[in-house]
């Protein structure tokens, strides 16, 4: 993949964000910590999904290698590898990859990592998840991803988009998927029919497998899977 300027100009203000601005509000968010109402209805969407892209997965991942695209502060991670599963866990934000190191059971098989999901160096894998970590890019971002790791997958990739829908566009118009004081960067919604699309094109040998949107309140994330073998 080429990276161009839109993927890099986001993934900078997106480890700005979780670093500089929302690092406490996310490990609140992600913990069993009281929240608010805005900030439940994210957590219990975010643990739906979780649980559906989990789904997609084998139940016995023993000998097998995941690579988690965007992996937070660790949950689906530390789920993969208490299934047996080798797991790459990778995000740009410095501070959400140490409260998912020291959050982690000791004796899990999990490469913690600060950097590039894109980053050829982490090898190839058997499955690859991507949980709501490319839903501020564009179309055309996000298929770059997927053809690139496409590539290096042997079984399935899983990822999520932000759905263009009438619901999630008045919620972005005013502005209170997050409070103001640490609001993340623009989501960016996109047409589910151009995605496809664009990802048989750009990924050939792939097809397109299970797909399930996630709305309640302020969180609206829609998962796809794409079958590399």
């Amino acid at each position: 993949m080429t990276r161009t300027a839109t993927y890099h100009d986001y993934r900078g203000k997106l480890e700005t964000y979780f670093d500089k601005t929302a690092s406490k509000a996310w490990e609140q968010l992600t913990s069993d910590a009281p929240v608010s109402g805005v900030r439940a209805t994210v957590r219990k969407g975010r643990t739906e999904m979780r649980d559906t892209l989990l789904s997609w997965l084998p139940a016995d991942m023993t000998g097998l290698r995941l690579l988690d695209a965007g992996c937070g502060t660790g949950a689906l991670a530390v789920e993969a590898a208490q299934r047996g599963a080798e797991v790459i866990a990778i995000d740009v934000a410095g501070s959400l990859v140490d409260i998912a190191r020291k959050r982690a059971p000791e004796g899990l098989n999990i490469d913690w990592r600060v950097g590039d999901l894109l980053d050829p160096a982490l090898g190839s894998f058997d499955h690859v998840v991507a949980m709501d970590s490319l839903i501020h890019y564009k179309a055309a971002d996000i298929v770059s991803v997927i053809a690139s790791l496409s590539a290096r997958t042997r079984a399935s990739m899983v990822f999520t988009f932000a759905p263009q829908t009438p619901l999630l566009m008045v919620a972005l118009g005013m502005g209170r998927l997050f409070p103001s004081s640490d609001r993340s960067p623009a989501i960016i919604p996109v047409r589910e029919k151009l995605l496809r699309a664009l990802i048989t094109q750009a990924a050939p040998g792939t097809t397109l497998g299970r797909d399930r949107k996630v709305s309640g309140g302020f969180y609206t994330s829609h998962a796809l899977e794409v079958l590399t073998a």
